[in-house]
């Protein structure tokens, strides 16, 4: 009878619409969520006969899937140096087990920790999937997990140094014939820098320059004699020396060095060979001006640098726009521990739910093409920040009202058909 088949067509979409009403409620519980993608209800007519019939009468509706929607979230700033997020496509990759499965999993959730060991984990436990470094200097074509070291850092022995100065044209010869013991009076500039020794250790290195003609200067690097091996204490150390020459425009023509930059710290290795760079001159093949020059200017050194550090201890963590974890060392070095992966899927909406703010992969998703964050249509991401969930509140609460009329008229029209079905039952009276 259409009288009762109307009943069910309301039961269905009481039913659909109290399924939608948990859809909605499950948006709204996690507005706060990162990382979270809201869930729509699609709804399907269902016919109550078959398919073509010129006088087939619905049958009522459905709750056809909930389909998430992988819009971009916004990104808050947090300040804090293991956030990540994602600014376009793609999900970072983790690997670990949820309710007894195990593999790779998928999120958008970057909010990651350095566990005990210098794994970066996500708040589950589950390990990033990353590309580590190859001797190289790149990074490995096969994934796995991201490891930073926890041991200290060795040190590095200073092997060059590097200083950038003016020396002034205009400058006389000091009338002092130089004297390592009495550098200051016998000199028209110095600069002072620290070096490392294998140990670690740092030295003071001293560089003294001395005008000896026109476009003529010496060069002096002293240590003190205390610290080196065959030195004597409380007299400073001379270990190597050399002559720069300039042309008439200022630039620098050659560097001479004799004897060249070596030198033995005590307890270090022996030997340690320093190299001076005061730009590449012209019998270098450069153009002179791009380092130590002669001007009619006060002499003065404008920049100065080593490549040389002591041992340090792991202080923090750094993340790149493209995907790069370092370590930031207390000696000041940063080391890369890897890159993390990004996976990019052919349809997103085919990905299955894990919970736990993740998802995996399922024939309907395709396999997951992996790569580095910014390539392949892949996002790029934002460290110290994260992606909230791009749960619209006000809309949310909007379709929550829409569906409460609908469940409303669904009512309507089970009691409307009761009432009619009454009346039937009162023609016999």
């Amino acid at each position: 009878m259409s009288i009762t088949k109307a009943m069910y067509s309301g039961v269905s979409g009481l039913t659909a619409e109290s399924n939608t009403l948990s859809i909605v409620g499950e948006n709204i519980a996690n507005t706060n969520t990162i990382g979270f993608k809201r869930t729509r209800a699609t709804f399907e007519n269902v016919l109550g006969g078959a398919i073509g019939s010129p006088d087939n009468v619905g049958g009522g509706v459905r709750l056809g899937r909930a389909q998430q929607i992988f819009a971009q979230g916004a990104l808050v700033n947090t300040g804090q140096a293991t956030d990540v997020a994602l600014s376009g496509d793609g999900f970072f990759v983790v690997n670990g087990t949820i309710n007894g499965v195990s593999g790779n999993f998928y999120t958008r959730a970057g909010q990651l920790t350095i566990r005990n060991d210098g794994v970066l984990v996500n708040p589950q436990g589950m390990e990033v999937q990353g590309y580590a470094p190859n001797a190289s200097g790149g990074f490995d074509s096969r994934v796995g997990r991201l490891q930073l070291s926890t041991a200290q850092l060795p040190p590095k022995p200073t092997s060059s140094i590097r200083a950038t100065a003016n020396l002034d044209a205009s400058a006389t010869p000091p009338t002092v014939a130089w004297d390592p013991q009495n550098p200051g009076a016998s000199s028209n500039l110095s600069t002072t820098m620290t070096v490392y020794d294998s140990l670690g250790k740092a030295h003071a290195v001293d560089l003294y320059f001395t005008k000896t003609g026109d476009g003529t200067w010496d060069v002096h690097a002293l240590a003190k004699g205390d610290e080196v091996n065959g030195g004597t204490p409380g007299e400073n150390f001379e270990f190597a020396t050399g002559q720069l020459t300039f042309d008439s425009a200022g630039a620098l023509q050659d560097v001479q060095w004799n004897p060249a930059g070596q030198i033995s710290f005590n307890g270090a290795t022996p030997n340690q060979a320093i190299d001076f760079d005061f730009g590449t001159s012209i019998a270098a093949g450069g153009t002179g001006l791009g380092g130590t020059t002669q001007f009619g200017s006060a002499s003065a050194v404008s920049a100065q640098s080593q490549d040389g550090y002591g041992s340090g201890d792991l202080a923090g963590v750094k993340i790149d726009s493209d995907g790069t974890v370092s370590g930031v060392y207390s000696n000041g070095q940063t080391v890369a521990a890897g890159k993390m992966a990004v996976a990019k899927f052919r349809s997103n909406d085919g990905l299955g739910r894990a919970g736990q703010n993740m998802w995996v992969a399922t024939r309907e998703s395709g396999e997951a093409a992996v790569g580095a964050a910014g390539e392949g249509g892949r996002g790029a991401m934002v460290a110290g920040s994260l992606e909230q969930s791009n749960v619209d509140i006000a809309e949310q609460f909007v379709g929550l009202i829409a569906h409460q009329r609908a469940f409303q008229a669904n009512s309507k029209t089970i009691t409307t058909a009761d009432q009619m079905l009454q009346e039937m039952m009162a023609l016999k009276q």
